[in-house]
């Protein structure tokens, strides 16, 4: 090693013992590659280093006659002692950050509470504090802890199952409520998510992706929320853009050229409806979607994880068989905004959620809604992995029923479905309301001069599917299906 001083800075130049000798250079030639600029760079990255970084290593003699090391030498991983100590705080503070992603002890203290959740959470928080004292204490107190926690049960019981319309609402928004991604990831076996439109956009409140679920692939596609205010700004509040509904309508028309099933989940308080969503054709984008999906050879699921509004549910939600979560809401118009046109006053939001029969039950009843998913007791959003298992099951035994069908078979299905959803008699003059009996009524369409014969032959196709349905969910032999093939080759 060769020690050079230039002025107040020192330099330690290191090179190989046993080197080529380098060529002797004239005095006052410049260095190849060493121009000026070079030259006032190397003098004040030499100043900069200086003595501080790579001063000597200096032994002070002790009574005992031990060496000790100076404070500033530098240790064999170049920090000082200065530095090492700069280097511990930020350990301690990275690791004091981290215990904020630590498993939460007590579950209540990460859960907004419901107004009508209040009192279960204080029953719940009193147990919790009895066992705490009775374990400082060392008394025995599990009869009475027993007795409180089947109190606190039976509680939550005869709560949710009395439910307000409007408090369904308010579970069905909950902000710990499992959003899509939740529940794709904890259902699938693989999962990989597809981005973009083809046409340099990706919605980020609309997620695509291809995902496996006990050796089945599937295609997923839901609408996304975000857990808070930055989330939910990136997320839109899960309201799709018109690129989002393009991409979902890219990947469903891949899974339908690759013989895909498409598994839907419709969690939106609806679409987009600024300005700039107008500009780039939210209504022609959701038009394009549903009259798509209704030609699709594959069988097409949709699950109401959340709430679905209006059509910005309905654009991915044509589906073969439609499930709604227990506490789930579907709606063609949200209860404030009904309340705003009807009443003229968002106050009478509640009078709007009964009018509007946007729960689970109610759209069963309807024929809306084929199957109602239980969730566990609580809500999802109290117990979202046992509400990921009781969907899990339910998505497995739907498709159960639909992956034996033909691709005609699954189209025409899918098409009767919708169909048969149609006009009711609300207000009869001499009886009470009836729901049961779908009215139809040529006046109250209207479409367009059809060729002579066409109509004729589409009703008899029509109605020799809905049979083959009746006869399917009768359990009989399907003696219509020839009928219904020779149609089909027939148009």
């Amino acid at each position: 090693m060769e020690a050079r001083v230039a002025g107040s800075a020192q330099r330690v130049v290191v090179g190989a013992a046993a080197g080529p000798a380098r060529p002797h250079r004239r005095a006052g030639a410049p260095r190849a590659g060493h121009g000026p600029e070079r030259l006032a760079r190397n003098k004040v990255a030499g100043g900069m280093r200086g003595v501080a970084s790579l001063r000597p290593a200096r032994a002070k003699d002790s009574k005992d006659g031990a060496d000790s090391v100076d404070e500033n030498m530098v240790d064999m991983s170049g920090q000082t002692g200065s530095g090492q100590e700069a280097s511990s705080k930020r350990v301690e503070w990275l690791q004091s950050f981290l215990q904020r992603f630590k498993p939460v002890q007590d579950k209540n203290d990460n859960v907004t509470a419901l107004p009508f959740e209040k009192p279960l959470f204080e029953l719940d928080k009193r147990i919790i504090e009895v066992k705490k004292v009775a374990e400082e204490n060392g008394v025995d107190v599990s009869s009475q802890v027993r007795e409180l926690e089947q109190r606190a049960s039976q509680l939550r019981h005869e709560t949710y199952s009395r439910l307000t319309p409007m408090q369904r609402l308010q579970v069905a928004r909950h902000p710990n409520r499992p959003t899509f991604l939740d529940v794709v990831l904890n259902i699938t076996d693989k999962w990989v998510e597809l981005h973009g439109d083809r046409a340099g956009y990706d919605d980020p409140s609309l997620v695509c992706g291809i995902g496996s679920i006990d050796g089945n692939t599937f295609m997923f596609i839901g609408q996304q929320k975000g857990r808070n205010t930055k989330e939910n700004i990136h997320r839109n509040f899960g309201m799709p853009t018109p690129n989002g509904y393009r991409k979902a309508l890219r990947f469903m028309r891949h899974a339908d050229k690759f013989g895909i099933p498409i598994i839907t989940f419709v969690d939106t308080p609806g679409a987009y409806a600024g300005k700039k969503a107008e500009e780039l054709g939210q209504g022609e984008a959701i038009a394009l979607n549903l009259r798509e999906m209704f030609g699709f050879r594959v069988p097409i699921l949709s699950v109401v994880i959340g709430e679905g509004g209006s059509g910005g549910a309905l654009a991915i939600g044509c589906a073969n068989k439609m499930l709604i979560m227990e506490h789930a809401v579907y709606y063609v118009a949200s209860p404030e905004a009904c309340a705003a046109i009807l009443w003229k006053s968002r106050d009478k939001a509640d009078q709007a959620t009964e009018a509007l029969r946007i729960t689970s039950k109610d759209l069963t009843d309807l024929g809306i809604m084929d199957e109602v998913i239980p969730e566990p007791l609580g809500a999802a959003h109290s117990d979202p992995v046992g509400s990921f298992m009781m969907l899990k099951q339910a998505l497995m035994n739907s498709w159960d029923d639909f992956k034996d069908l033909s691709e005609e078979e699954v189209r025409l299905q899918r098409y009767a479905k919708f169909r048969k959803l149609g006009r009711y008699i609300e207000n009869p003059e001499d009886g009470p309301v009836e729901y049961s009996t779908p009215i139809v009524n040529e006046a109250w369409t209207e479409k367009p001069e059809q060729p002579e014969g066409l109509e004729a032959g589409y009703r008899e196709l029509l109605l020799a599917a809905e049979r083959v349905v009746q006869l399917e969910r009768e359990g009989k032999d399907p003696s219509a299906m020839a009928h219904l093939e020779k149609l089909l080759n027939e148009t």
